[in-house]
């Protein structure tokens, strides 16, 4: 997955596409330790594509500020 296939998407969208591809990741782990996978480097490229959706995530959603002293009190 390209970084511009994942930046058009919504924050939500995002979500959605992140559990999608924990959940295959789960599901290629469960091979590999069956003896089943039939392609390992698919685990690579999954962890990769997980990690370029949350960085987007992160971009888009909006910024909290910190609380400040004065705030906390």
């Amino acid at each position: 997955m390209k970084i511009a296939e994942i930046k058009p998407l919504s924050v939500q969208e995002l979500k959605e596409k992140a559990l999608a591809l924990e959940e295959e990741l789960f599901n290629l782990r469960f091979q590999a330790k069956m003896g089943q996978l039939s392609n390992p480097v698919r685990m690579r490229i999954v962890r990769r594509d997980i990690a370029r959706v949350k960085t987007m995530i992160t971009q888009k959603a909006p910024a909290t500020p910190a609380p400040t002293a004065a705030q906390s009190k």
